[in-house]
């Protein structure tokens, strides 16, 4: 057996400094450059009996000589070390090294310049940002020192060397120690490569080598075979003698239109159905509209005897071989009764026909019709004691298999050999005989017809014609035959429509009720009392068990999550069926609505989780990881881990392959023969993949199946219950979103670093615009930051933009969910992509003037700005005459970052973002255009319509030149376009060309999502499921006035954050925030901080301690805590941050007061440059407070 092995693809960084004990192969894609790259690569290989391999051109003789050189020189130099021939001494600077004790990884600090390179430019970049490191070196008493600032959007934004005696020394040490940290923080895996998003140690080892792309995998390698449960409530079997008690189901039938009449038909289980089944509605689509209602009701529980199990099971036995398997009806005996059919059966139940009593209200078998048609002689093991004559009469008919009773004949199945077809007999048209007309045709009679047509000779032509229906074909009755209100795309109605009537017209002649006249001389009598009312019930039980069999599984799987969460038992069980049931299952229910929920919900509860987890990690990092966690291949293997396959409905109902007690499956499936059934699985016909059902239900599955119903329950519970409920389900499958909310607390925090900046912006004018007043006014700065602005510590709106962007997708997804329940799911998906572009949310930027706040330092960004800005703003017509600027990226990124921001300093209070988001509706659906891409949209219409469609592209002096040609029929257009990038020339050449077959009429003006919106019934939309309770609540008192109100911080107080502002000039705010879990309902801790934040001086809050200037607040502060016998404050700097000549201090004073035993008061200061300031800024806040508390009152 092969054991795993551990592979690293590095670049020449490699060279130096892994320190890997246990590598034993080095091989050498490309020359090394000298003698050294030769000997440090080589010496990778730490294990002995290691290996160095090249790989070279075998012809190659430059190369092969190259070699041959580098082994000449290493052996001299091993020479000269063995016995040196000089006497020549020098003095080298030995290099630090940095090791990783886990993985023996290591680096000197002469690499780590290159890895620190090499990382800066794996962080998110474009062509306004070049993140690279900037080096400044300052003369020190010690020596030369190195400061390193990273790019804005690294975790670390300047580590500082220790004195060097050199430049270069210095420059090394830096880097070195930005190594060490980025190491620590987890930027760096434990292999010192930048991340790639592979999250932990474990969550490394467990990931497979995968790809999501279909296009890199074969049909056969992306489904695999699985097992699909039966229901444990119809599994349960009946053995022994005696009486049997079964619990009844009346199965009750309502057409529409009520044109035809159905028997009453009732299903027997031996144990009680659960709630949530036993009265199923179910809606059947017929043909040519038509459709029957049916309701599953309790009805009691019956006894049966011994011998009535007997003809029951005989009965159902019958009715499954006229409808499935008549052609044995061909012949003249037919054994009933097969003793080994219930051991073999999958399913135990009964479908028996009842009679219903409405005067008792009351239903019972009807064991008349039972018997009646068991006592038809086909079934009899002995000769036929047909009527011998040689006439009909009134009472009796001459028929192809002897003289007949003509009330056996009537609500009887007949046989026709001529036809072969089988056909009930409704009555007898006695006003009709062998000669009258035939019905629209040349021949003057029945007997003509016959005679000339079959060289059939009637000898009783007088005899009355038989009124008959033929016996049905069996169809799926799930399938949506009905065409949905909502609007359809140009593709859809080209191609699913026409496919879709074309199978109608091809089914219609089975399925519509229609009669005809037969002779009964042409007629054997197969089964007597079998009528076309029982026929047309028959017909529709396949269906109806179907569709119970996989509510069942639904309760299966509900019972499990209940089980295993509390929450599990909150949503519906149709719910989770709509969940499970995919769209190749062609019915009126599929998983696709609520798996495009699901997944936005799961993309942003991990976006949530990853932001406030890890504050250290850069956007590209947060993205990776997310996208580990909800790839396709992860979510797969999660679902797999708890057999969600199983209960997986992913075929359309095949009547043919309908097995029950009576016609049990003939392929036992098992260890041996489950290759020999399902190999010939993977043949195609008409481009439908055949599958064979054996005893144990096996399938096959996409892959992307399984994990789309992890998304789809998301979803499921997400409707029926909400957030919490979601929640629950991800971490009962694998995936951890909850997080405690002192993580808020600390993003909050973090925030206050950025107030620095805040006279550099109208704050005031930018909260009236977004429609949020800010608390925290740092996190509003920081979504204004682009990368590339560099007058400030370090920090930048991508980690915001990043938060912003998952939840801006889910509530539009919960917007169009919600307020257009008709929409089809492609329709869903196409109108979310067009919602969440970042060219909809520039245009958000634009109407709100979002970018006249934006702090860059690229002037190329923002004069692309201003042109874009110039043209959405400019007229339509002068708009209609010019190119489109291309859309900054940065314009849609500011409004997604002000909307994290906003999501953030509300404690995650999704209502809040909501309205917010409603009021970007307006603008994003005006300028958004409904058009996804022209290219698609051209494409898309060339391979419906079978026309050719060609790209042709060149590169001159940096602008691509794409020349757009389309072709078919008598239509012939061309078009050309230029830009920088290659891509936005190929949409504007597809934009052209889709002008033109506008203009020729080709393809409709109005656009079809847009003309799809239009037609759609719109609903109040609804944020979907949000029943979380912020982890800040937030209540404002007396915005902008000077509170003398004391402010209540009891236990007792329903609010756990609250804010208070001093006076206009200088806003001052007292926050409150309680421990506990985001998506927890446990009650608020007892310990409480109260924070101080604000922007002034020092001094500014002296009137709030009642002395002068001259007694600082700090020693005010000592004096009452003695005064009063309280516990001395403690002073603690709780952060810095900042480059070190402009580093920042934050300090916060902890008390203990006698009048509140349960609190702990903290009180945070404003950052300061000096520790001193802020100090005394803390302990102001608790002067003030203290004084508003009334806790001052005897005190001087």
């Amino acid at each position: 057996m092969l054991k795993p092995m551990v592979v690293l693809n590095l670049k020449e960084v490699g060279e130096e400094g892994l320190d890997i004990q246990t590598c034993c192969l080095v091989i050498r894609f490309d020359l090394p450059e000298t003698v050294s790259s030769f000997i440090q690569s080589r010496g990778r290989a730490r294990m002995p009996q290691s290996e160095y391999a090249f790989l070279v051109d075998s012809g190659n003789e430059k190369e092969l000589g190259l070699i041959n050189e580098f082994r000449k020189d290493e052996n001299r130099m091993n020479r000269e070390i063995s016995s040196r021939s000089s006497n020549e001494t020098f003095h080298s600077h030995e290099e630090s090294i940095y090791r990783v004790a886990s993985t023996g990884a290591s680096i000197t600090s002469g690499r780590s310049i290159s890895l620190l390179h090499e990382y800066c430019s794996k962080l998110p970049h474009d062509e306004y940002f070049d993140p690279k490191p900037k080096f400044f070196y300052f003369d020190d008493l010690g020596g030369t020192v190195c400061h390193v600032n990273l790019p804005s959007n690294a975790p670390i934004p300047q580590v500082v060397s220790s004195p060097q005696s050199s430049r270069d020394a210095a420059k090394k040490d830096a880097c070195l120690k930005a190594v060490e940290e980025l190491h620590k923080l987890g930027a760096l895996s434990d292999y010192l490569l930048p991340m790639r998003g592979r999250g932990s140690a474990n969550e490394q080892e467990s990931e497979l080598n995968s790809s999501d792309s279909d296009s890199s995998e074969d049909e056969r390698s992306r489904r695999e075979l699985h097992e699909m449960i039966f229901p444990a409530a119809l599994k349960e079997s009946w053995t022994g003698s005696g009486y049997l008690v079964l619990y009844c189901y009346h199965i009750k039938c309502t057409p529409d239109p009520r044109d035809r009449n159905y028997k009453e038909f009732g299903l027997f289980v031996k144990a009680p159905l659960p709630q949530e089944a036993e009265r199923m509605d179910l809606e059947l689509h017929l043909a040519r509209g038509r459709s029957v209602m049916v309701n599953l009701m309790p009805s009691g529980v019956v006894e049966l005897l011994e011998e009535e199990i007997t003809q029951a099971e005989s009965f159902q036995e019958m009715f499954l071989k006229v409808i499935l398997d008549r052609s044995e009806f061909v012949q003249e005996y037919i054994a009933l009764r097969n003793n080994s059919s219930r051991s073999v059966s999958s399913t135990s139940y009964l479908l028996l026909p009842m009679i219903f009593h409405d005067n008792e209200g009351s239903l019972f078998i009807d064991w008349n019709v039972i018997r009646r048609c068991l006592s038809s002689q086909i079934f009899q093991n002995h000769a036929c004691s047909i009527v011998k004559g040689t006439a009909s009469s009134d009472t009796h008919l001459m028929l192809y298999d002897g003289r007949r009773s003509s009330s056996d004949i009537e609500n009887s199945l007949v046989y026709v050999p001529y036809k072969g077809e089988f056909f009930f007999v409704t009555n007898i048209e006695r006003g009709k005989n062998g000669h009258s007309q035939y019905k629209n045709s040349g021949f003057s009679s029945h007997f003509e017809h016959l005679k000339t047509k079959f060289g059939i000779h009637l000898n009783h032509p007088e005899q009355p014609l038989l009124r008959a229906k033929p016996l049905f074909l069996l169809h799926n009755l799930l399938h949506n035959r009905k065409r949905e209100d909502s609007g359809l795309s140009l593709q859809d109605t080209c191609m699913n429509w026409e496919k879709f009537y074309i199978l109608l017209d091809t089914e219609a002649h089975h399925l519509e009720e229609y009669f005809i006249d037969l002779p009964p001389e042409v007629c054997q009598l197969k089964i007597i009392g079998f009528s076309k009312d029982i026929g047309s019930s028959i017909s529709l039980l396949p269906s109806i068990m179907h569709r119970l069999e996989n509510l069942l599984v639904a309760i299966e799987l509900k019972c499990r999550l209940a089980a295993a969460f509390p929450a599990g038992a909150e949503v519906t069980a149709n719910r989770i069926l709509e969940a499970l049931t995919t769209e190749k299952c062609q019915e009126r229910i599929s998983l696709e609505r609520l798996e495009i929920l699901g997944d936005s919900f799961l993309k942003f509860v991990v976006a949530r989780y990853l932001f406030l987890t890890h504050d250290k990690f850069d956007e590209g990092e947060l993205t990776r990881r997310r996208s580990y966690l909800v790839k396709n291949f992860n979510l797969l293997k999660l679902a797999t881990r708890k057999n969600l396959q199983v209960y997986i409905r992913d075929q359309p109902f095949e009547p043919s392959q309908f097995y029950l007690l009576g016609r049990p499956c003939p392929r036992i499936c098992n260890e041996e023969t489950r290759k020999d059934i399902h190999s010939h699985d993977e043949a195609r016909n008409n481009g439908k993949v055949n599958e064979t059902k054996c005893s144990k239900g096996h399938h096959w599955l996409q892959k992307k199946t399984i994990s789309d119903v992890v998304e789809a329950l998301v979803g499921a519970f997400l409707v029926d219950s909400g957030f919490k409920a979601a929640i629950a389900f991800l971490k009962w499958i694998g995936i951890r979103v909850e997080f405690e909310a002192s993580l808020v607390t600390n993003a909050l925090m973090a925030s206050n670093g950025y107030v620095l900046l805040a006279d550099s912006i109208d704050i005031s004018a930018l909260q009236n615009s977004l429609g949020h007043q800010f608390l925290h006014k740092g996190l509003l700065l920081q979504a204004l930051i682009h990368p590339s602005y560099h007058k400030h510590g370090g920090g930048c709106y991508q980690r915001l933009e990043f938060l912003g962007d998952a939840v801006l997708d889910y509530l539009i997804t919960s917007y169009l969910y919600s307020a257009y329940p008709k929409l089809k799911p492609g329709q869903l998906t196409d109108l979310r992509s067009v919602f969440v572009r970042n060219e909809a949310f520039a245009n958000v930027a634009v109407d709100r003037f979002f970018y006249k706040f934006l702090l860059c330092d690229s002037t190329s960004l923002l004069s692309d700005i201003k042109s874009y800005v110039h043209f959405i703003k400019a007229p339509p017509s002068e708009r209609d005459s010019r190119e489109q600027p291309r859309c900054p990226k940065a314009l849609g990124d500011l409004v997604e970052s002000s909307v994290g921001a906003v999501l953030v300093d509300t404690g995650f209070d999704m209502n809040c973002v909501w309205k917010i988001m409603l009021s970007f509706m307006d603008p994003i659906m005006n300028f958004s255009g409904f058009q996804l891409s022209p290219i698609r949209d051209i494409t898309e219409f060339c391979q419906n319509c079978g026309w050719k469609l060609k790209f042709n592209s060149s590169k001159m002096e940096g602008y691509y030149s794409v020349k757009a040609e389309v072709k078919g029929g008598n239509f012939h257009a061309a078009a050309s376009a230029a830009n920088r990038r290659k891509k936005d020339a190929e949409k504007i050449a597809a934009n052209l060309i889709l002008t033109k077959l506008k203009a020729k009429g080709f393809i409709p003006e109005v656009n079809s999502l847009e003309e799809i919106l239009k037609s759609s019934k719109k609903m109040e939309p609804k944020l979907i499921g949000y029943d979380e309770t912020p982890s800040v609540m937030i209540d404002q008192v007396d915005n902008g006035l000077r509170t003398s109100n004391v402010p209540e911080f009891s236990s007792e107080n329903s609010d756990p954050r609250m804010h208070y502002e001093v006076d206009n000039s200088h806003p001052v705010r007292i926050t409150r925030i309680s421990k506990m879990l985001v998506s927890s309902s446990r009650t608020a801790g007892e310990q409480l901080k109260l924070a101080f934040e604000g922007h002034d001086s020092p001094t500014d809050l002296q009137s709030s301690s009642g002395r002068s200037g001259k007694t600082t607040a700090r020693s005010r502060l000592y004096e009452i805590c003695a005064a009063n016998h309280w516990n001395r404050p403690s002073f603690d700097c709780m952060n810095e941050e900042g480059p070190s000549h402009l580093k920042m201090f934050t300090y916060k004073v902890g008390l203990e007061i006698e009048e509140a035993p349960d609190t702990i008061f903290e009180f945070f200061g404003a950052p300061h440059l000096k520790k001193k300031a802020a100090a005394e800024h803390a302990a102001e806040a608790a002067l003030w407070y203290l004084k508003k508390g009334g806790y001052l009152a005897g005190t001087d």
